[in-house]
């Protein structure tokens, strides 16, 4: 036995070294770096057109011209940086991807001589004569398993295989019949004992009890070694010489072993879902590998069949062809490397940025924090949205829903939650369900633009993807969320949304035969959703003290939101942020319908910080007021002549509206927010004369940052705003009144 590794590590060195030499190579680099020169040409012919471009506006030198030369300065070095960096990425790119494919032909080819080594002489009399080597070390791992155990008690008999590549001598085989029947007898059954040959297998044996094989065969044993070559990371400035240098490596490094796993065989395959017949021991979440290369996951276990949901393309996957247990969970890759990437669900890169450079792996099916891990929600997560940190204020660890039509500003308010965590140490994940990848992109774009992509990793399922993967990318968010929840940090994460992934589900559902309810949504909806947004929680310290915050998103129809999918949402999150079209379409920006969006347990999340303590005392006056105001403007609708009370609410109600106005991926600090807010509600752009609220609030701000940095500074260190700070603010508003007057107007 000894003999056969030592002869297969040799034969496998030579075969690289001598059989696969470096003209190959040579070749392959050579129409590579054709390419990449003609890239770098382009890149710097576009790069060479901009400053020709900017010469005639530089060489005007009128003084009045000035501002001009400048923007024209300044868009002309924003595009060279565009092209450099755009160019530089194209390099890199193909550079990766023709030492990746130089590598899959070095791994293929030489597997491929290798094989013709083994099926030749004196190697094949050397294969032989360790087969009975070979069956005492299959024999002695042979067990019944209790799938195989199941299948007996119904047919009173178990089918056993013996595979091998030349026609074995009948000791042998007499032997390992003789083995299996007694271990089948001891069971109460008795085995259907088949002999063949195949010569694919190119040497060793293999033999199958049930769904169990054991197999030592050369053929199992290139497989993996190709298998494994190919998913080794291609190391940082990677050469043609570091190549066959971690080839070399990863050769010396397999260890021929007898390899124990499951078959199954395939009995059907119909849009994405396909049925398989076997893996009786098959555990619900498991992944199964087909004949292909591709890769499913099992969503359904029956008495007589398994249902399995295909992560990449199944237009390969035959009918009766076989598929292999894995033997574990289905995981995606997690950690900090992720961070400014735009992955698949399953965690492969798509922004053509290389490989993932992580060995660490989450499961995408996880258990939920339990009671005892948890802790009360006490620390507020701004999104720097006065609407939503004054109204609906969100805390670490909440579950808050977004919720409105289509086109009312759903994502917008997730982006700028993401956007607002810069400089805040969390980590955040944008899941994109169903979206078009043109959307996508323009949502990775704005968070390069504001830095916010170097903290966020992208997760895109898009419209095109099957329903499969649209099923796991929440999921895989989950996981990859919970690496940095259990790492004792804070994460946020953005499903978007859970409309498109309930339909995704759906579809599944019904080609996996299971009756459906309302809507023809399956049954466990419900709980497909809530174990999904349990994983949202705020760790105890003794279990890390971490937090993952959930921002999911549903999509209503005609702002039904008593619907099937909204309804249980609702009842799973800690509150919502309803979005209303009609305000969205009389301008008010963010359309936040204060009355039906409520924070459960934010509120609570307003009591660390001076900022959010004198928050918590404005917002409770501030929904009150708007309360009034919305039910007053109502009314008002009815009737012409209004009384003085009425039109000063009025009055009041439309310039708080006013300053609860904001632009997109312009967030606010919390401190702003709060002493905007106040100042409003006390009508002191009203007394200095300001109709404009982007005015006010910029004037004011620059008013107390330059000449009450005290104000500033003791809102900013975290003590209560007591009586002596609200009235050294009371009194700097009336400053700022005096001092600006009613010329504003």
């Amino acid at each position: 036995m000894e003999f056969l590794y030592a002869l297969i590590n040799f034969l496998i060195l030579f075969g690289l070294i001598f059989l696969f030499g470096r003209k190959s190579i040579g070749k392959i680099f050579a129409s590579r770096r054709e390419r990449i020169s003609k890239d770098l040409d382009e890149a710097e012919a576009g790069v060479q057109c901009v400053p020709a471009a900017e010469a005639p506006a530089a060489q005007c030198g009128e003084p009045a011209e000035d501002a001009a030369v400048a923007g024209l300065r300044r868009e002309a070095e924003q595009r060279i940086n565009e092209i450099g960096s755009a160019a530089g990425a194209r390099v890199d790119e193909l550079r990766r991807e023709a030492l990746e494919s130089v590598r899959a032909e070095a791994v293929d080819s030489l597997c491929d001589r290798i094989a013709m080594l083994f099926s030749t002489e004196p190697n094949r009399s050397r294969l032989r004569a360790s087969e009975p080597a070979l069956t005492e070390k299959i024999l002695s791992s042979v067990k019944l398993t209790h799938g195989d155990t199941a299948y007996m008690t119904t047919h009173d008999m178990l089918y056993v295989t013996l595979t091998s590549a030349y026609p074995l001598a009948d000791e042998l085989v007499d032997r390992i019949g003789l083995v299996t029947a007694e271990m089948l007898h001891k069971a109460g059954s008795k085995p259907s004992f088949w002999v063949k040959v195949d010569p694919t297998l190119i040497g060793g044996l293999r033999l199958r009890i049930g769904d169990t094989v054991y197999d030592c065969t050369v053929e199992n044993r290139l497989y993996h070694l190709k298998r494994d070559l190919k998913r080794r990371p291609l190391p940082e400035n990677a050469t043609a010489e570091s190549i066959y240098n971690d080839l070399s490596e990863g050769i010396s490094a397999v260890e021929p072993r007898l390899d124990i796993f499951q078959l199954g065989r395939v009995i059907s395959v119909s849009d994405g879902i396909c049925w398989l017949d076997g893996l009786a021991d098959i555990m619900y979440g498991e992944v199964v590998e087909f004949a292909c290369g591709e890769r499913g996951m099992v969503l359904d276990i029956q008495k007589d069949r398994i249902g399995c949901a295909i992560f990449g393309r199944y237009e390969h996957i035959e009918s009766t062809s076989r598929v292999r247990r894995v033997g574990r969970m289905a995981s995606v890759p997690v950690g900090e490397e992720l961070l400014g990437r735009v992955v698949d669900p399953l965690g492969r890169p798509i922004d053509g940025l290389g490989a993932l450079r992580t060995d660490k792996k989450r499961p995408i099916e996880f258990n939920a924090p339990g009671i005892t891990q948890r802790r009360s929600v006490s620390v507020p997560l701004q999104t720097g949205i006065k609407a939503i940190d004054a109204l609906v204020p969100i805390g670490r660890g909440q579950r808050e829903l977004i919720i409105g039509d289509r086109q009312t500003g759903k994502t917008s308010i997730a982006i700028d939650a993401i956007i607002n965590q810069k400089g805040k140490g969390v980590p955040c994940i944008y899941v994109a369900i169903g979206q078009k990848d043109s959307a996508v992109a323009e949502i990775r774009d704005k968070l390069r633009k504001y830095g916010a992509l170097e903290y966020t990793t992208i997760i895109s399922a898009s419209a095109s993807a099957s329903a499969s993967m649209q099923y796991i990318a929440p999921f895989s968010g989950a996981a990859m969320s919970e690496y940095f929840m259990y790492s004792g940090r804070d994460c946020l994460i953005v499903y978007d949304d859970l409309s498109k992934h309930a339909v995704a589900y759906r579809e599944i559902s019904l080609l996996l035969h299971r009756p459906s309810g309302r809507e023809a949504y399956p049954g466990d909806v419900f709980y497909l959703h809530s174990r999904l947004l349990e994983r949202a929680a705020r760790l105890s310290e003794e279990a890390g003290g971490g937090s993952v915050t959930a921002l999911p998103i549903i999509e209503t129809q005609a702002g039904d939101i008593s619907a099937y999918i909204p309804t249980n949402v609702i009842s799973i999150t800690d509150g919502q942020i309803f979005l209303e079209s009609d305000l969205f379409n009389e301008g008010q920006r963010p359309a936040v319908n204060v009355g039906l969006s409520v924070s459960r347990v934010g509120g609570a999340a307003q009591t660390k910080g001076a900022q959010t303590k004198l928050m918590k005392q404005v917002a409770s006056r501030l929904r009150m007021d708007l309360a009034q105001y919305r039910e007053l403007a109502a009314f008002s609708q009815f009737g012409s002549d209004l009384d003085d009370t009425t039109r000063r609410v009025l009055e009041s109600g439309e310039r708080m509206m006013a300053a609860l106005r904001q632009g997109r991926y312009e967030p606010l600090d919390d401190w702003k927010q709060a002493i905007l807010i106040l100042a409003v509600s006390e009508g002191v752009d009203a007394s200095a004369g300001y109709t404009n609220t982007e005015d006010f609030s910029r004037e004011l701000f620059g008013y107390l940052e330059s000449g009450h940095g005290d104000i500033v500074a003791q809102l900013k260190t975290g003590n209560k705003p007591g009586e002596e700070l609200l009235a050294a603010i009371r009194k700097a508003f009336a400053d700022f009144c005096t001092e600006h007057g009613n010329g504003n107007a």
